[in-house]
């Protein structure tokens, strides 16, 4: 992605991008990021929770009962190796969701919010009451022993 929107911006600037990101989909992190940053291009992520994975909703019974024409069903962050790694850093954002008195899908928007190139997120939710569980994302303001406790776990499956 870093290269075709190097490429691009001469021909017709880029005001704004929206890439997948959260804390299992990091890869745009060290180069498209910080090209954003240093370009002023808006970036609203798409994502952040991971398709539900990084809500607390997801459990290795409910991976297992995904309907056959979920995509997620065979999609590596839902199957194992991946599958287990992920539901355990769900555990650790859960003990920091708690500390806060926030969901885990507020720690997961946080999270990406965090970032100085992130603008904007979309975020996802089918009902009301999911929608409510994760409004306040953009007003949870985690500590940077916070973030580096995450991200220190994430780090260790990289």
């Amino acid at each position: 992605m870093f290269c075709k929107l190097r490429r691009a911006q001469p021909i017709a600037p880029v005001t704004s991008l929206q890439p997948r990101y959260s804390l299992v989909h990091r890869e745009i992190e060290d180069e498209t990021l910080r090209y954003c940053m240093s370009e002023g291009i808006g970036v609203i992520v798409y994502s952040p929770m991971a398709s539900g994975l990084l809500t607390g909703a997801m459990t290795l019974e409910r991976a297992a009962r995904l309907a056959k024409d979920d995509w997620r069903r065979g999609h590596p962050d839902s199957t194992e190796p991946n599958l287990s790694h992920n539901l355990a850093l769900v555990e650790r954002m859960r003990e920091l969701a708690n500390r806060h008195n926030r969901s885990v899908g507020e720690v997961a928007i946080a999270c990406t919010l965090r970032h100085p190139a992130v603008t904007g997120a979309i975020v996802g939710a089918r009902n009301a009451r999911q929608a409510e569980g994760v409004m306040r994302a953009g007003e949870l303001h985690l500590t940077e022993d916070e973030v580096n406790e995450i991200e220190g776990f994430v780090e260790t499956a990289a």
